[in-house]
């Protein structure tokens, strides 16, 4: 089944590129009932995955000029210590907790890009172009907000993009395109971190966290080029649906 799990890595790699995020909530599924990994490597496994491919895509921003670095470090390295301790309190925690939290994330990302708005002019969507305007930037409250965000991603092996991307605008006083590639990086370092913290009581194989990489990181260079190409709410909504769809298969498959 490796070959389907690689197959589906360049075609999430390629909404990752092209939605700047949400690649983790679809890769866990894949680890989960296509390789049939253990619920806790799973979410080791995509969170180390997700640290390599998305410093990969996060590079496509910075050459835009969309990664705001002193904003950025201050959250990352707050949600990297919520991260790492999240990933070690998971230990802790029973598989099926984990996945119903796990759960519980991709409806609230498929809620919160269900509503998203009409996309500006620029091709971005959620809003107007400085959705931060008139707000002036607090990165104290920001690293304070960083951590809990950070716990929660590092706990339930997810990236925490629909998070960090509000508390980049509210918080950091960045537009909604600096707040999205900046959010890359967040992510990278959030999910390096909290793969860590899992590593300590989930045996990971490095060989398939390599393969995979590859394969997201390779497709979501082409993600990027698409996202130029189709229209930002309708990716969103279409998105959503297929999130709702895979948390409602995830929902039989945990408790039924």
């Amino acid at each position: 089944m490796l070959e389907v799990a690689l197959a589906l890595a360049l075609l999430i790699g390629v909404l990752l590129g092209m939605l700047g995020g949400g690649g983790s909530v679809l890769l866990v599924p894949v680890l989960l009932y296509v390789l049939k990994l253990e619920p806790k490597v799973a979410l080791a496994t995509s969170q180390m995955v997700m640290a390599a491919t998305t410093a990969v895509a996060v590079l496509l921003h910075v050459r835009a000029g969309r990664v705001v670095f002193s904003t950025g470090v201050i959250f990352g390295v707050s949600g990297m210590i919520g991260s790492y301790l999240g990933g070690r309190i998971a230990h802790f925690i029973p598989s099926v907790v984990l996945l119903s939290g796990f759960i519980g994330l991709m409806v609230v990302s498929a809620v919160q890009m269900l509503r998203a708005k009409r996309p500006s002019t620029t091709g971005t969507d959620s809003g107007p172009n400085t959705a931060a305007q008139g707000t002036r930037p607090q990165p104290w409250l920001g690293a304070v907000v960083g951590f809990p965000t950070g716990l929660t991603a590092g706990m339930l092996g997810a990236g925490g993009g629909f998070l960090v991307v509000p508390a980049l605008t509210l918080f950091g006083g960045l537009s909604i395109q600096q707040a999205v590639g900046t959010s890359l990086l967040v992510i990278a370092m959030q999910s390096f971190a909290g793969s860590m913290g899992y590593l300590g009581h989930a045996a990971v194989n490095f060989r398939l966290v390599g393969m995979l990489a590859l394969a997201m990181g390779a497709s979501s260079v082409l993600g990027g080029v698409l996202s130029q190409k189709v229209p930002a709410l309708t990716l969103r909504k279409l998105f959503a649906g297929l999130l709702l769809a895979v948390a409602a298969l995830m929902l039989l498959k945990t408790f039924i």
